[in-house]
């Protein structure tokens, strides 16, 4: 799918509670790639918990019709990204870039000064989207997730940043 650079018509806004089932089944569709993990990336539970630490930005058309998600939670002057997701029939749009610099905006808004996210050092495939984007990798971390791997998969997390 070629770039589209018309997106004059949507549009970013915090989820809410109503827009969190639709939101599941976007986001499993984008992680379903991820084969080495067992189980959905994420849940209806997961999200709303979500809610009360962070905000989930939407990017969706005029008509209300979500293409994209990403989590963004304020930690002191640094601002953290997640569980970024386009809905598969929308990816190579642009819109990844899109919601990453809407919640860079919204969290530069509440006064942080850095960004972070982390990356799975099984999808070494991302590191040159993320890059496009201005991070770059400032380490590693361990895994920390409830799903547990297939076929003695092993994982860490590459830490990328960038500054706002």
């Amino acid at each position: 799918m070629t770039e589209d650079t018309s997106h004059a018509s949507l549009h970013t806004r915090p989820a809410t509670p109503a827009d969190l089932p639709g939101l599941v089944k976007i986001i499993n569709a984008a992680y379903s790639i991820e084969s080495f993990l067992e189980g959905t990336r994420t849940d209806l539970a997961h999200l709303t918990a979500s809610l009360q630490t962070g905000t989930i930005l939407v990017l969706e058309e005029a008509d209300g019709n979500p293409l994209a998600s990403v989590y963004a939670e304020v930690r002191g002057e640094r601002g953290y990204l997640g569980i970024l997701a386009v809905d598969p029939a929308h990816q190579g749009r642009g819109l990844a870039r899109l919601v990453v610099e809407a919640a860079a905006e919204h969290l530069r808004r509440q006064g942080c000064r850095a960004l972070d996210i982390s990356v799975l050092s099984l999808r070494p495939e991302l590191l040159p989207i993320y890059r496009r984007f201005g991070f770059v990798e400032t380490g590693t971390e361990e895994f920390h997730y409830p799903r547990t791997f297939r076929d003695g998969a092993r994982c860490h997390c590459i830490v990328m940043s960038k500054e706002l």
